[in-house]
């Protein structure tokens, strides 16, 4: 299995479009140990032809033009073969309105995130103009999935779909919140058993979750935020990390700690907040990150082989 960070930033990026904090302006500036990152976003493929997206982040356009192998082969067509969507949120689905031109697209997602994001969400009818433009299908929860590409066929990958703590997408705030709303992924290549989990958006670490995430082969986990209190040292007014259900990186409770016996070969860090002070490769926070085994995804990481 071929797997490829092309985004690794959360909601609007890095540097984010409206922010001047000290990263973002060092950044900006060209700052020595600081990367651009765009919105978090990913690729898996078994054989290197048939790719699926493991979410469709607002800048999936610029993602694609920066990974050759998601370039059409034809005059028209892509090897995109199917988006897997973690949730209905925007960060997760916005890049699907810039694969609108017809192109046949597949979903598969939990039959909540479907609903959010196609019958509750107008902007849906643009992906959906003929018959054959958009199918989509169900991710039972905890049940292994073989997913086939548009032709029909097996595509060699499984997928499972776990609950993670979450939040219901925003627009839909109010409604209540259901374990389907929110989801990380178990990708598995039947052929070399391999495993990738990708959970880009976890609010807690509970055991099952935990045991889960275990034995993969390569994690993509939430590294949003490194402190809980991160955005309210930045705008006092702001929530916590556990309040927008992200578990920080850091402290004793925090995902460093309680992922340390995660038995991954790779461990990355994905959506990854623009005030997340482990973005400095020379910080304190990136130093210790780097003596836990783990890594800060950059856009273009290569995950697996």
């Amino acid at each position: 299995m071929l797997a490829h960070v092309l985004g690794a930033a959360a909601g609007g990026g890095f540097p984010q479009w409206n922010c001047g904090c000290r990263l973002c302006r060092a950044v900006r500036e060209g700052a020595p140990g600081l990367a651009r990152r765009t919105q978090t976003s990913a690729a898996v493929s078994p054989d290197g032809r048939r790719w699926f997206l493991l979410g469709a982040s607002p800048d999936v356009r610029a993602q694609i033009e920066a990974f050759p192998p998601l370039w059409p082969r034809s005059p028209r067509g892509s090897p995109i073969e199917g988006v897997l969507l973690p949730s209905a949120d925007v960060d997760a689905t916005a890049g699907l309105f810039s694969m609108r031109e017809g192109e046949p697209i597949a979903l598969h997602a939990t039959a909540r995130v479907l609903d959010a994001f196609l019958e509750r969400n107008a902007l849906a009818a643009t992906l959906r103009r003929s018959a054959s433009q958009l199918t989509a299908h169900v991710l039972p929860l905890g049940t292994a999935v073989s997913i086939r590409d548009r032709a029909g066929e097996a595509s060699g990958l499984e997928v499972t779909a776990l609950a993670a703590p979450g939040k219901p997408p925003p627009h839909l705030a109010g409604r209540p919140y259901h374990p389907e709303d929110n989801v990380g992924f178990l990708v598995r290549d039947t052929a070399a058993r391999e495993v990738l989990a990708f959970f880009p958006c976890v609010g807690a670490l509970d055991d099952a979750l935990l045991a889960a995430v275990g034995g993969a082969t390569a994690l993509l986990f939430d590294g949003t935020f490194w402190s809980d209190d991160e955005l309210v040292r930045v705008a006092p007014d702001a929530p916590t990390a556990r309040v927008m259900a992200h578990v920080p990186v850091g402290g004793p409770d925090g995902s460093l700690a309680r992922l340390a016996r995660a038995g991954a070969r790779r461990r990355f860090f994905v959506h990854v907040n623009n005030t997340n002070p482990m973005l400095d490769e020379r910080g304190p926070e990136r130093a210790e990150v780097r003596a836990a085994g783990w890594e800060v995804a950059l856009d273009g990481t290569e995950v697996l082989p």
